[in-house]
């Protein structure tokens, strides 16, 4: 057992746990164990019922608000274990700061990070903020919205309806979002050619309106992945990448990015295949799990997700990862989604057959998609070196074939 970022080990009582239990409460929650060393060890207090009164009236005498908690006596009365739950009523200080995990370590958060808790404490998203500006007009939404049946103009009632003029404060931050012209960061899209040393194409749409946005960096990548193929006498669209694939993962990038901070969504075009990365990595009711598994049910934009479905940019909240994996059924080449501590990247291949040579089919066979594998199991399944082995590894990693988990000796490996 090794401390991670829902785990520590104190050895004695002291008033440093606090800052965790603060942590744990403002994230997913947490246990810290009493009578164990950072090396798994265990070293019991004197009195495991006298620690479970110092540990509660410490929290309770330096917590604000008081987090859900539980204590127990465990490995056979050697230890007290301390139950901390995700708290809803965030920011949960300890000495006037809030604290986060970073990995084992726990760190004060930042200006940005406490705003954040506060909005999820309250209940909020960024989007339902009262907006900076107060004239905005919203040219562009009232042409999209007169496609949703029963709107014929934008009028206050449709606007107060949807979110975008807010009870006694006026626009919201939607609203503004929204609008014909904004301060806010846009969508930036790079056409590559055989390297990322050339660049054939470069768009950069922001400060408009979103809508606008999606609009022109879908047109963009029509010119590259969508033609026509003419057998006889018959014209046929092909779509290498599903346009409708495309729109759902940018509008997705636009619906749950950060909007606090200054960074663009990227959208990198390759000759076989688009990433989309968006800002901000996962929100932090979402976990790594339910993100690959398509389990977006609440947006991190709300307003902004009921718009853009409105205006048939996407589907329904929680529909759009299944929706582009629905496209790619009949492909062997799949979507990849990847989820960092500051983005998160769409992946979605050119449509057809993996093309791979004899060896790097051999290395796949001796790869799993559920059980990561050294690359000394996986040279000892195969005819060649490890020196072969690892170089084919490293190419099917770059192609999104192959994922990689780890650092040095400990570095895995298994199929996407």
């Amino acid at each position: 057992m090794k401390e991670n970022s829902h785990l520590e080990f104190r050895q004695q009582v002291t008033s440093a746990f606090l800052k965790t239990v603060s942590a744990f409460a403002n994230g997913e929650g947490g246990k810290i164990v009493f009578g164990r060393a950072a090396d798994g060890s265990i070293s019991p207090p004197d009195s495991p019922e006298q620690a479970k009164l110092s540990i509660e009236k410490s929290i309770r005498d330096s917590i604000s608000p008081q987090p859900d908690y539980s204590l127990s006596v465990t490995d056979r009365g050697r230890t007290v274990t301390l139950t901390v739950s995700p708290g809803e009523q965030k920011p949960y200080f300890y000495r006037v700061k809030a604290y986060k995990r970073n990995d084992t370590a726990t760190v004060e958060t930042d200006r940005l990070e406490l705003g954040r808790l506060v909005l999820e404490g309250q209940g909020l998203c960024f989007d339902e903020l009262k907006a900076e500006s107060g004239d905005l007009r919203f040219t562009v939404l009232e042409a999209a919205m007169r496609k949703s049946p029963g709107i014929t103009a934008l009028t206050d009632d449709v606007l107060k309806s949807a979110g975008l003029i807010l009870p006694e404060q006026g626009f919201s931050r939607a609203a503004e979002i929204l609008s014909d012209s904004n301060r806010y960061p846009g969508i930036a899209a790079v056409r590559f050619g055989d390297t990322e040393n050339i660049i054939r194409k470069r768009l950069t749409a922001e400060h408009r309106s979103v809508i606008s946005e999606i609009s022109e960096i879908t047109d963009l990548f029509q010119t590259f992945y969508v033609y026509d193929e003419i057998s006889g006498t018959v014209r046929n669209r092909v779509e290498s990448i599903p346009v409708d694939a495309f729109r759902e993962a940018l509008a997705n990038a636009v619906i749950n990015r950060t909007w606090d901070v200054p960074q663009e969504i990227t959208v990198s075009m390759y000759d076989d295949r688009v990433e989309i990365t968006s800002p901000g990595g996962l929100p932090p009711y979402l976990s790594e799990e339910q993100f690959l598994r398509g389990w977006i049910s609440m947006p991190r934009s709300r307003i902004l997700a009921d718009i853009l479905r409105l205006t048939g940019m996407t589907g329904s909240p929680g529909t759009g990862i299944r929706k582009i994996r629905s496209l790619y059924r009949k492909s062997e080449r799949q979507p990849v989604l990847e989820a960092m501590p500051d983005s998160v990247r769409v992946t979605l291949p050119v449509m057809g057959r993996a093309v791979m040579t004899e060896d790097e089919r051999s290395v796949c066979s001796a790869l799993s998609r559920s059980e990561p594998r050294s690359t000394k199991e996986i040279s000892g399944m195969l005819p060649f070196g490890r020196s072969k082995t690892i170089d084919l590894l490293k190419r099917l990693v770059e192609r999104k074939i192959a994922a990689a988990e780890g650092s040095g000796r400990g570095r895995k490996y298994r199929l996407r």
